[in-house]
């Protein structure tokens, strides 16, 4: 006896396939939404897949069909979305959609969106709570409309219940904006030693694919309107990240540790650098889901280290992961690295 009926709404990202996993092992009917109608290896035969554009009028109405018992909408992304979602509330009985921790800014009114900007890096409560102030919503950022999107879901509540999945740094296979790039592809170039800015102290808080299908799992099970944060069990520095890898990949590197930010360029720079923690505060669903991490930051990364070895290796960074080269930051400049190492003697 199943639990109910499941559409995924973006299962063949790196968010989605994880949380068709999880569904579907939990005996949920699960139907895989994505708009290439592709599969994922290691989804059980039973999971049907179908190809669902949500632009194209009518297409999200008809792959509801009569109805589900809960919608996981891992590709919504504005307030058009949200009313999409909220307008199709008598087919949905409950919803589960990713947000992100980018909402949040702090008491000087600085966020991610300023992060670029002299003293823009936001400074955080650490732990950060659900209940922290967000920056206005919008539609000028991917913070501002992500909050315009969670406002227009959670205002329909009981219409629709919907959990809201506040995500940290995303890790896991299958992602396009990789971080653990940085350190893999230095150890597969031979760079035997790093700078890291900010004394590698810098700390974003990750969250894998799997612990994020877990959170939508309970979630599922147990509808409501809420927002909870998503995250990993804890939360290493980036160098503890680098030593971490360093072991996955059995070398050792020379750590050169830099106070402050980058000296020069992008040296000593990393997809996590900042001058504050980011880490995000778990309690509320432990509290409410009874929600329990699956796996660590460690235990995750041999999967995801042999991933990205095997990805790297046939083609050019920025064409492999777009999602990483969308930043326009070259991560990988050696030339300027050795540069600045040779000057410091």
């Amino acid at each position: 006896m199943t639990k109910g009926n499941a559409l995924v709404l973006g299962a063949t990202g790196q968010v989605g396939r994880a949380a068709v996993r999880a569904l579907a092992g939990d005996g949920w009917e699960v139907t895989a939404a994505s708009r290439g109608g592709g599969r994922d290896e290691e989804w059980p035969a039973e999971v049907r897949s179908v190809s669902v554009d949500r632009n194209e009028e009518g297409a999200l109405a008809a792959a509801l069909g009569d109805g589900v018992d809960v919608l996981v909408d891992i590709v919504a992304y504005h307030r058009g979305h949200g009313r999409q979602l909220t307008g199709l509330a008598d087919r949905i009985g409950s919803a589960v959609v990713i947000s992100s921790g980018a909402v949040y800014e702090d008491d000087k009114g600085r966020s991610f969106d300023t992060q670029d900007e002299p003293d823009g890096f936001p400074a955080f409560p650490v732990p950060t709570p659900e209940s922290w102030r967000t920056v206005a919503p919008g539609d000028g950022s991917y913070g501002t409309r992500k909050v315009a999107l969670e406002r227009e879901l959670l205002a329909a509540g009981d219409a629709l219940p919907t959990t809201v999945l506040r995500a940290g740094a995303i890790h896991g296979r299958y992602c396009p904006g990789p971080r653990e790039l940085w350190f893999v592809k230095r150890t597969l170039d031979g760079r035997r030693v790093r700078p890291l800015a900010y004394g590698g102290a810098s700390r974003f808080h990750p969250v894998h694919v799997d612990n994020l299908g877990e959170l939508t799992r309970l979630a599922a099970a147990n509808p409501g309107s809420r927002v909870l944060n998503g995250a990993d069990p804890e939360a290493p520095t980036v160098a503890e990240i680098g030593a971490a890898i360093d072991a996955v990949m059995g070398v050792e590197t020379e750590t050169v540790l830099i106070d402050g930010e980058p000296p020069r360029g992008t040296v000593g720079l990393t997809p996590w650098s900042g001058n504050h923690p980011i880490v995000y505060d778990m309690t509320a669903a432990e509290r409410e889901l009874g929600y329990r991490p699956v796996v660590s930051y460690a235990e995750s990364l041999p999967a995801t280290v042999e991933w990205l070895a095997g990805r790297v290796a046939v083609g050019e960074w920025r064409e492999v992961f777009p999602g990483l080269a969308k930043y326009g930051v070259d991560f990988f400049d050696y030339a300027a690295e050795d540069a600045w190492l040779a000057a410091r003697g």
